[in-house]
């Protein structure tokens, strides 16, 4: 309770005074800017992003209302900085609506996309279509998530068996489970490594699986930062091969009669720099990458790595050996007792970092519940905070365990096996046929052999059992928390939502939505109507207006009128004069003259002979200086 409370206590320190930062990559300003009408034809398209992204060269197209490419040449970092895309436009181009779609890859290996649309001279009625959706929404991104769950595994078991060779009981090496999980864990990073490094090229450019083996498109995710990083772990995966393999024959040796190897300092510390190094290729190419703090935040994002693989695969380890080690070798109490210290630590620093980690991709406790990193996030602790309430069952086990196998523990049940067998009824009469012998009278009743407890040896077995149980339990919950924590990986950081929403705030500042329900002329039928007033300041706005069905469909209506008053000063009606757009309505030169509250009249005929006007205030903004 008392970690708890402290965990609780620097959570409430940390995001409570988060600021805004920023970590997935997010559009944050353009040039033309979206929905804008411009009177002659642009030279390119710029786009500026949170932070800095990498291309392909399909990554950014322009599409004219007829759906042709009007960017000849692929996009290029304006001005040499890193957090824009340029595209070139071709010659003249016609009056009308245009499509800029793009996909690029943020600084820490995920790609986003998106689309908008701009106009030449006046907005037309047919326009380019974008697929839109989700960048993971695809067949190689739902494959590549799978993936990187079996990558994370992989490097649980590898990093969580060696640990417990190396530090709890080395004589484990010579086990076959131990043996079964290390090439386990060495297989499945590797072969979920390679597919990676070829399904990055498709990934990045939504290209399908088959493009895999295209050799280019290779070539070019090995010079990226996430295709490095998983070139970089496959090096070091040969290296761990050689190295395991050495260790497995150095224990051969032991089984045909040489002595059992020692595992000194010196292997400890090239098997935690071999552990280190394969977890930075993670954090070097992951959230940690990007946003603030990064100096801090990779060494941090390895420690959290390394302290679940620790845990996690220690505890499956164990768990192995507990139901499966050799026959008439069990794992001794001295080893699960160095095991349960190691794994309290690791929890520990697996809190610890996870706070900070929580704190700087969430940033309020309002991203808690309204983003989709932050509901991961509650599920993740809620899991936690169950896994260690098993791990308090877990150590009173193996207390008990340990106390069962000490030696003053030993002692004492030596000194009483031997009372028991000396008791004699020195001078006595003999006993009666059918009598016990072991019930003298120095001995208390119901101390005989026949009302004893069970055996010292039943004890430890029960220990044991509990023990097994509980580990069991927490293994099955340490994979519930692993796969979320691969989940959050994959998600949006909170803090990068609202370095989205702050950047298009920035760039469009004071941009009103507005919602407003209506009756649509059928029984316990209401529909809304949402308007969008941009920039929502002084002078020339645009004006959208989209109307939604009771069950959030659109609505098709025949007219949409819009008018605003500025009844303090005597202003108005000025009508908007909404066009119909094939979808929604909309005006691009509504001017506003003054600053201050302004009521909005909306008229929705929704048949040919039934209206509703309904009414809404909107604050406009003056011109920043």
């Amino acid at each position: 309770m008392t970690v708890l409370v402290l965990v609780a206590a620097v959570l409430a320190l940390l995001l409570g005074g988060a600021g805004a930062a920023s970590a997935h990559a997010g559009l944050s300003g353009s040039d033309p800017a979206d929905g804008s009408v411009l009177k002659t034809e642009p030279q390119h398209v710029t786009l500026t992003f949170t932070e800095s992204v990498s291309f392909s060269d399909d990554s950014l197209r322009v599409l004219s209302p007829a759906n042709e490419r009007v960017n000849p040449r692929p996009a290029q970092h304006a001005d040499g900085k890193e957090n824009t895309a340029r595209v070139e436009l071709s010659g003249k181009l016609p009056q009308g609506t245009y499509t800029v779609a793009w996909r690029v890859v943020s600084a820490d290996g995920h790609p986003i996309s998106g689309a908008f649309v701009f106009s030449i001279g006046r907005p037309s009625e047919t326009a380019a279509v974008v697929a839109t959706g989700s960048p993971d929404d695809t067949a190689v991104g739902r494959l590549y998530g799978v993936l990187r769950h079996i990558a994370y595994s992989g490097l649980a078991l590898l990093v969580g068996a060696a640990t417990f060779v190396l530090v709890c009981w080395p004589t484990a090496g010579a086990t076959r489970p131990v043996r079964r999980l290390l090439t386990v864990g060495w297989v499945a990073l590797t072969a979920s490594t390679v597919a990676l490094l070829l399904l990055r090229g498709p990934y990045e450019t939504a290209g399908s699986v088959t493009s895999a083996f295209d050799l280019a498109q290779l070539g070019r995710a090995v010079t990226t930062r996430s295709g490095g990083a998983l070139m970089a772990r496959l090096v070091l995966l040969a290296v761990a091969a050689v190295l395991l393999r050495r260790w497995a024959r150095r224990f051969d040796r032991a089984d045909d009669g040489a002595p059992p190897p020692e595992l000194g300092a010196r292997v400890r510390q090239v098997g935690a720099l071999l552990a280190v190094a394969l977890a930075v290729t993670w954090a070097f190419a992951e959230h940690a990458a990007a946003g603030i703090q990064v100096v801090l935040a990779m060494p941090v994002a390895v420690l959290h790595l390394l302290a679940m693989g620790v845990w996690l695969g220690g505890l499956i380890t164990l768990l192995l050996l507990l139901r499966r080690g050799p026959a008439g070798q069990g794992v001794p109490a001295s080893a699960i007792a160095r095991f349960s210290r190691l794994a309290f630590r690791a929890v520990a620093v697996l809190v610890g970092t996870g706070v900070y980690q929580s704190w700087r991709q969430v940033g309020s406790w309002e991203a808690l519940s309204t983003t989709s990193y932050g509901r991961t996030l509650v599920v993740k602790v809620a899991v936690v905070v169950l896994v260690l309430w098993v791990a308090s069952y877990s150590r009173r086990w193996t207390a008990r365990l340990v106390h069962e196998a000490s030696p003053a523990r030993k002692a004492v049940r030596v000194r009483a096996a031997e009372r028991v067998r000396v008791a004699q009824t020195v001078g006595a009469p003999t006993a009666p046929a059918g009598q016990d012998r072991d019930t003298a009278p120095d001995a208390p009743a119901g101390d005989g052999p026949s009302e004893k407890a069970a055996p010292p040896a039943s004890e430890a077995d029960t220990y044991r059992r509990g023990l097994r149980r509980m580990v069991t339990v927490e293994a099955v919950l340490g994979v519930v928390v692993l796969v979320i924590t691969t989940m959050l990986t994959g998600t949006q950081p909170s803090r990068a939502a609202g370095e989205k929403v702050a950047a298009a705030s920035a760039q469009d500042s004071g941009v009103k939505v507005l919602t407003v329900p209506f009756d649509m002329g059928t029984a316990n039928h209401q529909g809304t109507v949402q308007i969008t007033l941009a920039p929502g300041r002084v002078g020339e706005n645009t004006v959208e207006a989209v109307v939604f069905t009771a069950d959030g469909g659109l609505a098709s209506v025949p007219e949409l009128r819009l008018t605003l008053t500025q009844e303090e000063l005597g202003i108005g009606p000025l009508d908007a004069k909404l066009k119909n757009q094939k979808g929604y309505w909309a005006a691009y030169d509504l001017r506003l003259p003054m600053p201050g509250e302004w009521t909005l009249n909306i008229t929705v005929r929704t048949t040919d002979i039934d209206q509703v006007t309904v009414r809404e205030t909107v604050r406009i903004t003056p011109v920043p200086r």
